[in-house]
């Protein structure tokens, strides 16, 4: 479950997004001043912040102030301005003193809001994945050895696909034909393949048939994709 901290001092305004979010599943609070969102901070870690600017006590740009240079916070903490104020000095004052990304208050309704914190996150979780990949670090797949046998003729599906897989931290090898692909299944050992229905050589039913009827490969699961 995605952790989100909203700072909005508009109670009414806050329980709509309180609402919205939680009915999407998400772990959400709503903090109505500077001061109460930095002691919350402080003791639960979120997934992502969503700070307006124009607040009592505090304003956004103290806060964010706060958070990135006093050293008490998580430096790795993502805060979004979330705010009516759209010229482009306020999106530049907030980039500067250290905001990850501005959203404007009018150009998603709530509902909308909730679909574009989901993308946030996910592409922030992305990006991490991918940090731990180039760290040596490949996730937990790639920790459990997961082995993955691609078998597909064309060149584009072979490349976004493998790729991806390797993203999130298998180990793929392909083939671009079935009997290639049978002789790698019988050869090598994988937890599981991935096959095309139609291929030179051998199609994909010819495959899988082959596949059940050996004792090495009859227990591996096969995902079949098609069009």
């Amino acid at each position: 479950m995605a952790s989100v901290i909203m700072v909005e001092d508009d109670p009414m305004i806050g329980e709509i997004y309180q609402k919205k979010f939680s009915s999407a599943g998400f772990d959400i609070t709503v903090a109505t001043s500077g001061k109460e969102f930095l002691s919350s901070v402080r003791t639960k870690k979120y997934d992502l912040v969503l700070l307006d600017m124009v607040l009592p006590e505090m304003n956004g740009l103290d806060i964010l102030t706060e958070l990135r240079k006093s050293g008490k916070y998580d430096s790795q903490l993502k805060v979004f301005i979330f705010s009516n104020l759209t010229s482009k000095e306020d999106y530049d004052n907030a980039i500067k003193n250290g905001a990850d990304g501005y959203i404007s208050k009018t150009q998603f309704n709530p509902s909308e809001l909730v679909k574009e914190v989901t993308r946030i996150i996910n592409e922030f979780g992305e990006q991490k994945k991918n940090e731990e990949r180039r760290n040596g670090n490949g996730g937990e797949a790639s920790k459990n050895g997961k082995k993955i046998l691609f078998i597909e003729d064309e060149k584009a599906f072979v490349e976004i696909f493998c790729r991806k897989l390797k993203d999130e931290g298998y180990d793929v090898e392909y083939a671009e034909n079935g009997a290639w692909g049978l002789k790698e299944a019988l050869a090598k050992n994988f937890d599981l393949i991935v096959t095309d229905m139609m291929m030179p050589a051998m199609t994909g039913p010819e495959i899988i048939a082959k596949l059940r009827s050996e004792e090495k490969t009859k227990d591996i699961p096969v995902i079949v994709i098609s069009a």
